[in-house]
């Protein structure tokens, strides 16, 4: 199949904002990780600024872990963004986090992205690979030097994924979760009410033979998970 560019419709966003950073404790005492300054400015803001680029103009936020320092920070509107706010009352994970979103979203394709990381992708070549395969769930995959940290995801020749190695399993080169997804609102749906879930660990996993693809950027990409990626991070952006 090929990955040309189509005309993008309407996307709505999602970013998972509600993590507690607790590998960031020391630089996330009075805000939630997402909200961590790098060079002078949140770290949210960078994904802000490339929604609003890609011509995006609604994206929610997952709060729960210091939502209010969210909410305070930013607002209900940046740039040609309107914000709105979903929050869990209690920890849910990610898949959890993104069901609670559901009664705001309004559109069938939703674009989810973790808020403490960043990828540099062509969203309509994305949308493009999405709908040719007709895929529930599209991850963004990118290439690294070492999976040992992350975990790693093989895809076969048309991108379907076909296995997840958790990490810590392997060494070495190769593909992982870029941390966003392009996703069908209805396959969200499927996720469980109320039910502490993770979308990395145990949702996507259990998709895979059933329209999981994963589509490879060589683009640059960055997360702010621990201390040394985050100081990292200032020199990346």
């Amino acid at each position: 199949m090929s990955d040309r560019k189509t005309e993008l419709p309407d996307i709505e966003a999602v970013i998972l904002a509600g993590g507690m950073g607790t590998r960031l404790r020391s630089l996330a005492l009075d805000r939630s990780k997402v909200m961590v300054e790098v060079k002078g400015r949140p770290f949210i803001t960078y994904l802000l600024d490339q929604l609003d680029s890609a011509g995006l103009r609604k994206v929610i936020l997952c709060t729960g872990h210091m939502a209010y320092s969210v909410e305070s920070m930013l607002g209900n509107k940046y740039k040609n963004l309107e914000i709105i706010y979903s929050k869990e009352n209690e920890p849910l994970g990610t898949a959890g986090a993104l069901k609670v979103a559901i009664p705001y979203m309004h559109v069938e394709h939703i674009l989810v992205m973790n808020g403490d990381s960043f990828v540099e992708f062509d969203m309509n070549v994305l949308f493009s690979f999405h709908v040719e395969r007709q895929a529930f769930v599209s991850i963004v995959l990118t290439k690294v030097e070492d999976v040992s940290r992350y975990g790693e995801i093989e895809v076969n020749s048309d991108g379907e994924v076909e296995h997840f190695t958790e990490k810590g399993n392997r060494a070495g080169a190769g593909w992982i979760n870029a941390g966003v997804y392009l996703m069908k609102k209805d396959t969200i749906c499927s996720i469980p009410d109320k039910t502490p879930l993770s979308l990395e660990k145990q949702f996507f996993p259990s998709l895979v033979k059933e329209g999981l693809y994963g589509y490879k950027t060589n683009e640059r990409f960055i997360d702010i998970g621990t201390t040394e990626s985050f100081h990292a991070a200032g020199g990346f952006l």
